[in-house]
């Protein structure tokens, strides 16, 4: 049994988010950001985007995913020094990393992450999936996108740690589980 993969996004992919120099330009969040600003609506209008593309029937945010993909998300910051793990549980589960901006003289700031930049680096590995014969191409990653675009999931909940050294780490949840061994995700 297999509930999903890990993701990361790089300072290069988060500098093109920004524009298109190799520059951050967006000013970083402030040591007020709190992960409660994690935007259900657009994490759902992000997923169901990628779901509508096959047809499939959207999801819809749960309180209660959210409660424990934050509370997962926090135990990887403080426990794990936002290195990622899997839960565990028996929701499905995505994880996302994201690295603070390194300045030259040492400082770390704290990148902004759009919900709907998280989603698409996980739906961005529909690339590696091959559907025919349900697997991920050699070398690569799909399990993301198999989970974010699994038929029978209908609810989904997320939740984002900032950890001392800036770097955040984001977990969204989905129930039903996808990723089930020998099941086509839609």
């Amino acid at each position: 049994m297999f509930h999903g993969s890990f993701a990361q996004a790089d300072f290069a992919e988060a500098a093109a988010f920004w524009g298109e120099s190799k520059t951050v330009t967006a000013p970083p969040l402030g040591d007020d950001f709190s992960p409660a600003r994690v935007d259900g609506a657009r994490i759902v209008a992000a997923h169901n985007k990628w779901r509508a593309e096959l047809g499939v029937p959207g999801v819809a945010y749960s309180k209660k995913l959210a409660s424990s993909a934050q509370a997962w998300a926090d135990q990887l910051k403080n426990s794990h020094d936002c290195n990622m793990k899997h839960s565990g549980g028996a929701a499905g589960e995505n994880i996302f990393w994201q690295s603070a901006v390194i300045w030259s003289d040492g400082r770390r700031e704290l990148q902004q992450v759009d919900p709907k930049a998280v989603v698409d680096a996980w739906g961005s590995e529909k690339k590696h999936y091959r559907h025919a014969d349900n697997a991920c191409a050699p070398s690569e990653m799909c399990g993301h996108y198999t989970q974010l675009v699994w038929k029978k999931t209908t609810a989904v909940g997320c939740g984002m740690a900032v950890c001392g050294s800036r770097d955040q780490i984001w977990v969204c949840q989905y129930s039903p589980a996808g990723n089930w061994a020998g099941q086509k995700p839609y």
